[in-house]
């Protein structure tokens, strides 16, 4: 029987938060009221919103480029080298953007990789106040070895 294949995400979260324009105050209201909690967790964002989220958490955030020019690839980079642990997205579902390729891909690769994703504030809450948070947590990854053996064919 082969053994499934799985990822440790260490006590220390490293989070990915990610917020389209009409939703960075938004998440930067919840990062405000989260902050004790996200202070014990490395912080990833893109552009603008991680100079948004240094500023007013008053604490580091490795910043990536604006999502527009490559921010929400890297992250999904990230995601896949097993950089991020999980993803926070504040996008906007009332407005186009002008990337929504990049977006689709970037929820993509949250999927394929099973990290906890959160795109509203209801379902952030969730995540951060989770007892996992604060401990290791071995995630079972999907088995994709028989679709990778059909492409390679």
């Amino acid at each position: 029987m082969k053994q499934p294949i799985s990822r440790n995400f260490p006590a220390r979260k490293r989070i990915a938060l990610v917020a389209h324009d009409h939703k960075k105050k938004d998440l930067i209201d919840w990062a405000l009221y989260n902050r004790t909690e996200l202070a014990r967790h490395e912080l990833f964002a893109t552009g603008t919103t991680g100079r948004l989220l240094s500023d007013a958490l008053d604490r580091p955030v490795h910043k990536l480029l604006s999502g527009p020019l490559g921010g929400d690839l890297q992250i999904a980079s990230h995601i896949a080298e097993g950089k991020i642990d999980m993803l926070i997205f504040f996008w906007d579902p009332m407005e186009a953007q002008p990337h929504d390729p990049d977006v689709k891909a970037l929820l993509r690769i949250g999927v394929v990789w099973n990290i906890p994703m959160a795109c509203d504030r209801a379902t952030a809450d969730f995540l951060l106040t989770s007892p996992l948070m604060q401990a290791e947590y071995e995630a079972v990854l999907p088995d994709y070895s028989e679709y990778v053996g059909r492409r390679a064919g």
